[in-house]
């Protein structure tokens, strides 16, 4: 009844191509128009305007779909002890570690790698109030290294479920990615569907969920982010 009535009050938002993205995707689409129409009124052959029109567009359409944003909807009746795939990737984590800076206990850490050619938007992956939110400056190690997870510049939010159960959700930049954005407010009601934040270029999410979660993720698999069940809870 209570994950029923959660449902019904999910504020959904409805983005296609992700606000982050909106400036980049036009001015970059402005400048290539340009750049494309000097080469065909400057050169008498159309080589160049044509390799250039196709580098263009391979590149415009890797950007494009980068900015991606899909409209989903988890098919579960009861969300209430659901731990969704807060981005799109592979798991490249799945392990018990001693979570020592909010929880100072034994938690399973499941983390999710975005390549380049992810869709960047992050998802809410539990049904909940925002318990903190909290952004710690780092450095920039390559995403899927181990150290990344703690020494990186990444952005965290606590979670507590209906049953009272915390969980942590780190946003984490990599060597490449250098901006993460991150809509979740503390005290706030959250629910699955609804987007959590985004980050720029490759880089990874790592879970923190009670070691008693029955996870249901394995190593190397790929996620969709809002789609695939990371974890129930007990």
């Amino acid at each position: 009844m209570v994950g029923q009535q959660m449902k019904k009050l999910k504020k959904i938002k409805k983005i296609r191509i992700h606000r982050e993205g909106t400036n980049q995707l036009f001015f970059g689409l402005i400048g290539m128009l340009v750049i494309l129409a000097a080469l065909w009124f400057l050169f008498d052959t159309k080589i160049p305007f044509t390799c250039c029109a196709v580098v263009f567009a391979v590149v415009y359409a890797i950007v494009l779909n980068f900015y991606h944003c899909p409209i989903r909807y988890i098919n579960e009746e009861d969300t209430s002890k659901l731990v969704v795939a807060p981005c799109d990737g592979k798991v490249v984590v799945v392990e018990k570690v001693k979570e020592n800076e909010y929880f100072h206990e034994d938690r399973i850490m499941v983390s999710i790698f975005m390549s380049l050619y992810n869709v960047h938007a992050n998802w809410i992956p539990a049904d909940g109030k925002v318990k903190l939110v909290k952004h710690v400056n780092g450095n920039y190690h390559k995403a899927w290294l181990p150290k990344a997870s703690e020494e990186n510049e990444h952005a965290d939010v606590i979670i507590t479920t209906p049953d009272g159960k915390d969980i942590l959700c780190r946003q984490i930049a990599g060597a490449v990615a250098r901006r993460i954005v991150t809509y979740a407010k503390e005290g706030e009601d959250c629910y699955i569907d609804e987007h959590l934040g985004f980050i720029k270029l490759g880089s990874r999410v790592d879970l923190y969920l009670p070691v008693d979660s029955d996870v249901l993720v394995k190593l190397g698999q790929k996620t969709t982010g809002d789609l695939t069940v990371v974890a129930r809870l007990k």
